[in-house]
C-alpha cells in the first residue's frame, strides 16, 4: 500500500486558519487534496487533523479523514508522532482499519507546500521505489552562506541540499521505529517555483500568483 498523508491543524500560528484560508479560488488544503487524487500510485490519501471544520473541508473534497487527539496537535507536537498515529489508525472505506505491511509505503504531502506539477508525486514514488531508498525528500541546492563568513563566488558554492516540504516518500517501518531519514536517502531537486512554502503572510502572497498564472497557462 502507498498511503498519501497530509497532517493539517486547526492552530496555525503565523496565518491564522491557514489550512483553509483562501488562495486562488479554494481553500489551500484543497490544492494537496486534488494532487494526491491525481497520483495514479498512491492508493489512498487521508488529511490527520484534530480540527471539525478542516476535517469538513477535507472530505468535501475527496479525502478520508483521520481525527488526531488534541496533544498532537500543539506546536511541539512532531510531524513524526503524528505519521506514527497515522498508520495506526488508517480508515478503511467500508470502515474498520487495515494494517499496514513492512513493505508499504507514506507519502507526506504537506498543505503548505501547493505547488506540484501533475505527475510531481508519482515521479517521488518511482525514483523512490526505482532507487531502493529509505527515505527520499524533494529540495534544492541551497547555497546561503552567512554574511562575513564566505570569500568565495557563489558559482563556486558547493551548497547543500535542503527539503522544501513539498513530497516526502517514507518506508512505513522507519516511521514505526521513531526515524525519517532512514540510511539511504534520495534528494529530488524540483523547480524553484515548486520550492515554495507558506510559512507567513508573504508567502501566501507569492504562492497564490503562482498559483493563478499556472492556472492560467492551463486554460490557454
Amino acid at each position: 500500500m502507498i498511503l498519501g498523508i497530509t497532517p493539517a491543524r486547526g492552530g496555525s500560528k503565523g496565518i491564522p486558519r491557514k489550512n483553509i484560508k483562501e488562495i486562488a479560488g479554494k481553500p489551500l488544503i484543497a490544492w494537496t487534496i486534488e494532487a494526491a487524487k491525481k497520483s495514479k500510485l498512491l492508493d489512498k490519501h487521508l488529511v490527520s487533523t484534530e480540527d471539525d471544520e478542516i476535517a469538513s473541508v477535507s472530505r468535501k473534497y475527496g479525502s478520508d479523514v483521520i481525527c488526531r487527539p488534541m496533544e498532537l496537535a500543539t506546536d511541539e507536537a512532531s510531524t513524526l508522532s503524528v505519521l506514527q498515529h497515522a498508520i495506526k489508525n488508517i480508515p478503511l472505506n467500508k470502515g474498520g482499519l487495515r494494517g499496514l505491511s513492512s513493505s508499504d509505503i507514506v507519502v507526506l504531502l504537506q498543505a503548505t507546500s501547493p505547488i506540484r506539477h501533475e505527475g510531481l508525486i508519482d515521479d517521488c514514488i518511482k525514483e523512490f521505489i526505482d532507487n531502493g531508498y529509505d527515505s527520499l525528500a524533494t529540495g534544492f541546492l541551497c547555497k546561503y552562506v552567512e554574511y562575513g563568513n564566505n570569500e568565495l563566488r557563489r558559482q563556486d558554492i558547493q551548497g547543500f541540499f535542503y527539503d522544501d516540504g513539498n513530497v516526502y516518500v517514507i518506508k512505513v517501518d522507519l516511521i514505526r521505529s521513531g526515524d525519517r531519514y532512514g540510511k539511504k536517502i534520495g534528494r529530488k531537486i524540483i523547480s524553484r517555483w515548486e520550492n515554495v512554502e507558506i510559512d507567513d503572510e508573504f508567502d501566501f502572497w507569492i504562492v497564490e500568483k503562482i498559483l493563478l498564472e499556472n492556472s492560467k497557462t492551463m486554460n490557454h
